[in-house]
């Protein structure tokens, strides 16, 4: 799963006062569970259809059974039977005539009968729980392996590149030069390494090593040019939840004690795998996209 969810809310009342509360506490919650939130609205059977279209990448669709001159079971039957996909649908209504409708597929569909003076409260609570029951699908150990490379990657090559351009910056040549200092004796140093290693001619040894310019070399070139800019040296940071997390990922064999969870073996601690993990894996991954986000906007 990535970072952003995307709803797209097909009703014809959607810009009346209940509803823009409801859908601005269906946002936040999406928002406290470190998600990138977009809701698409539509008032229409038409105008779904359009917007759909132009995406088909929406996480849930949400619509009213009633909707000015067409119906949410065209909604529905849009989806199913002519895209033929299965995206989570939640289908509400207030008057008796949701659980009569006549649909080409059920397979997963919400219903929810809006009834009594509390039915906005009890719809957003429906809404909100198959929003957790989606999620939940999602925070399995392969999906979560595969978003966390692919974010992960994003943000390595957008701070090499910040990284590359600063050293390279002619104006400013005199605060980097200890920067490149270090980068070379470093360099240096490791290949003088390698070629002692490679002299000994042991292959076990061999395997075990890293490329020159490594990615903590780099992390550390981040920070001193986050220093020269006289910014906020997240770099220490960036290393802890984001380099170490895709490692944990990427190398660490996931492993199920005797009660059935699901936990990491990180150098003899076990790191358990459930949805708090996995929710701290989104909010660090969101939080350091801006902090590169808003390096890469001053250097422009």
């Amino acid at each position: 799963m990535k970072l952003d969810y995307k709803i797209i809310w097909v009703e014809d009342r959607i810009d009346t006062k209940p509803f823009v509360a409801l859908k601005e506490n269906v946002k936040k919650h999406l928002e406290d569970e470190f998600f990138n939130v977009n809701i698409e609205t539509a008032e229409d059977f038409d105008e779904f259809k359009k917007k759909y279209e132009d995406s088909e990448t929406f996480d849930l669709i949400i619509t009213d059974l009633n909707l000015n001159e067409s119906h949410g079971s065209e909604v529905i039957n849009f989806v199913r039977d002519e895209k033929h996909i299965l995206t989570e649908i939640f289908f509400y209504s207030a008057n008796s005539e949701l659980t009569t409708t006549s649909l080409v597929n059920n397979s997963r569909i919400t219903f929810h009968q809006m009834d009594g003076s509390s039915a906005y409260r009890e719809l957003e609570n429906s809404i909100i729980e198959l929003i957790d029951l989606t999620i939940s699908m999602f925070q399995h150990i392969v999906t979560m392996r595969g978003m966390i490379m692919q974010e992960t990657s994003s943000l390595d090559l957008k701070m090499e590149n910040i990284v590359k351009s600063q050293l390279k910056n002619p104006n400013l040549a005199e605060s980097i030069k200890p920067v490149l200092d270090n980068i070379f004796d470093s360099i240096l140093a490791n290949a003088k390494e390698k070629f002692d290693k490679a002299t000994d001619r042991k292959t076990k040894i061999i395997l075990k090593d890293n490329v020159l310019f490594n990615s903590s070399q780099k992390i550390i070139a981040l920070g001193e040019v986050l220093k020269i800019m006289k910014e906020e040296d997240f770099s220490k940071a960036y290393t802890d939840e984001i380099i170490l997390i895709r490692n944990q990922f990427a190398h660490s064999e996931l492993m199920k004690g005797d009660d059935g969870k699901e936990y990491f073996k990180v150098k003899n601690e076990e790191v358990y795998f459930d949805k708090d993990l996995c929710r701290n894996i989104r909010k660090d991954i969101i939080k350091h996209a801006l902090n590169i986000s808003n390096i890469e906007k001053k250097l422009k």
